[in-house]
């Protein structure tokens, strides 16, 4: 019983110290999160095309039921949205850092749609992965209306 209670807190000192080199690796995870959701959303809101930037080829859009993957897959169906103006309104932005030196981003909000006056509740996730250059790119994102 000794052995197993001593590999059962050496398992859990090993995950502490892996949960420590992970936040240490992205120190600044949420302020990167929320300038990172800043940024995503005003760009959705007045350019839609310039988001190319954000996503590569292994990227990968879930967008409500539909998935897309690629970067000019995710252009495609993000620039033919049926819309002629969006504004979104965060109400929360969550993070947490990820291995690989990533970083989960958890969005709530309002979308007003074509000026309408009851915005549409809506969830997205991000998972940013760095760049050589220093920068970050959407590696995965999940979309959702919430109908509730």
């Amino acid at each position: 019983k000794v052995s197993w209670l001593h590999s059962r807190l050496g398992a859990a000192a090993h995950r502490s110290s892996r949960l420590s080199v992970m936040a240490a690796a992205n120190a600044n995870f949420l302020e990167i999160s929320k300038a990172f959701c800043q940024h995503y959303y005003n760009v959705f809101d007045t350019d839609r095309a310039k988001l190319q930037t954000l996503y590569q080829d292994g990227s990968m859009l879930t967008f409500e039921d539909a998935q897309f993957m690629g970067m000019q897959a995710i252009m495609t169906k993000l620039t033919t949205l049926q819309f002629a103006t969006v504004q979104h309104q965060v109400t929360t932005c969550d993070a947490q850092p990820t291995p690989g030196g990533g970083i989960l981003c958890f969005i709530t909000g309002k979308l007003v749609v074509d000026g309408g006056a009851n915005p549409l509740m809506f969830g997205q996730t991000f998972h940013l992965m760095p760049t050589p250059q220093g920068s970050w790119y959407i590696h995965n994102d999940l979309f959702r209306l919430n109908y509730t």
